[in-house]
């Protein structure tokens, strides 16, 4: 009998960025999620408050979190109207210099797609900018992160976040071409704004213009991602698809957001076996758990 392993095999990486050099694929990164917001998808209001806030996150650099990504602006499904720079701004920087003035050694990630709100957290001490719009929405983003030197997250988004509810279904095969495409055309734009490649790692968006069927067979085939050759960011804690397939276990109605801890587990370790190097999550302990089983697993293979 012949075995097959259909896991993914991990390439290494070096991530340089100004104070820290990670060594991605060796083992899993742990990023974790900070809204700084009133109203994102899971914890919205809840660390609005700037204090709860940097509270919130030393709680996590203490779990032993390897990135901790900060945002100011929720892009939750139908939200018609950006937030300013300056609203997010006003969020994010009392935060960013809190937590580094007490975790100096910290490393920090801004979520956001603005260059203005990027350069200024750059110069604040964050190390990574995390685009969920790929440097497609701001003409200036490409050119203010080759500028910056920093590290450069580019996630794939189908569409806007007011276009989500009402995008056409994509048939199961379409998915993965889409997202492949569009990280394609992320990475030529920063290659041609000067950013090289060693600072660039990928995200294919789970949830992101993705309607709840549609993120399975791009989950299901994520490993093919690695022929853009960048590390993968995954992000799937708490998405919609995941409560939505959780209700066959909950009487038919979609599992809340706070109960879906053990299906953002289950796809954060999918993900992992399909090659992701860093997962994006909101609960540390289960997650460095769990990633510590899939990663021995890719070490057996």
């Amino acid at each position: 009998m012949i075995s097959q392993t259909h896991f993914a095999t991990r390439p290494t990486f070096e991530w340089p960025l100004a104070r820290h050099t990670f060594a991605l694929g060796r083992r899993t990164l742990v990023m974790g999620v900070l809204n700084v917001t009133p109203d994102s998808f899971s914890d919205g209001g809840r660390f609005v408050d700037r204090y709860k806030a940097v509270a919130h996150a030393l709680r996590m650099l203490d779990e032993g979190v390897d990135i901790l990504d900060i945002g100011g602006e929720s892009t939750r499904p139908g939200k018609s109207e950006p937030e300013t720079a300056e609203t997010e701004l006003e969020r994010v920087l009392p935060v960013i210099e809190a937590v580094l003035q007490a975790r100096p050694d910290a490393c920090l990630s801004i979520d956001t797609y603005k260059a203005e709100t990027a350069e200024r957290s750059v110069e604040a001490g964050v190390e990574i900018v995390n685009d969920i719009s790929g440097l497609q929405w701001d003409a200036d983003m490409a050119g203010t992160c080759a500028r910056l030197q920093c590290g450069v997250v580019l996630m794939h988004t189908h569409g806007r976040p007011n276009e989500w509810r009402t995008l056409p279904q994509l048939n199961p095969e379409a998915v993965l071409p889409l997202v492949m495409d569009g990280l394609r055309d992320s990475l030529q734009k920063a290659n041609s704004a000067g950013i090289s490649d060693q600072r660039i790692v990928i995200d294919p968006g789970y949830g992101f213009g993705k309607s709840f069927e549609e993120n399975y067979p791009l989950l299901a085939h994520q490993a093919e991602l690695l022929q853009l050759g960048r590390p993968i960011l995954a992000g799937t804690s708490r998405k919609s698809f995941l409560g939505r397939t959780m209700a066959q276990v909950n009487h038919g109605v979609d599992m809340p957001i706070h109960e879906r801890l053990y299906g953002s587990i289950a796809s954060m370790t999918a993900a992992i076996l399909s090659g992701a190097h860093i997962v994006r999550v909101h609960d540390i302990r289960p997650a460095q758990e769990a990633a510590a089983i899939a990663d021995a697993i890719l070490a057996a293979l």
